[in-house]
């Protein structure tokens, strides 16, 4: 079994252009311009263009974790991602920002927990 996760968006070049270069990720195929499939390393990312967007929280999101937080959420505000969350939350011994894709989808960038 292989788990491939799907994202709904209306401007399919722009969101996969973001998560391309979010997550370092290659385009594995594109369909007639309504999919574009994103992958590295056994993981992928389909993106399916809807022609509505996005109107409530997402049910399920991306948790990106890294090493340097505020470092990594400014380089995917640079990419063209929005903070949802204005300040890093901090719960259960974690440390987050709640960010959006450039089509208003909701992702978590979280500092890597510290390995004891």
């Amino acid at each position: 079994m292989r788990i491939e996760f799907t994202l709904d968006c209306c401007d399919l070049q722009r969101t996969a252009q973001f998560w391309q270069a979010a997550l370092a990720l290659d385009v594995e195929g594109e369909l007639d311009g309504r999919f574009i499939a994103l992958g590295r390393q056994g993981v992928t990312l389909t993106l399916q263009q809807v022609p509505e967007g996005k109107t409530v929280k997402n049910r399920m999101h991306l948790d990106l974790l890294v090493e340097d937080l505020l470092e990594e959420v400014h380089r995917l505000e640079q990419l063209g991602a929005t903070r949802v969350t204005p300040l890093a939350r901090e719960e259960f011994g974690q440390t987050w920002f709640v960010l959006a894709d450039p089509d208003g989808n909701e992702f978590c960038v979280a500092r890597e927990p510290t390995q004891t």
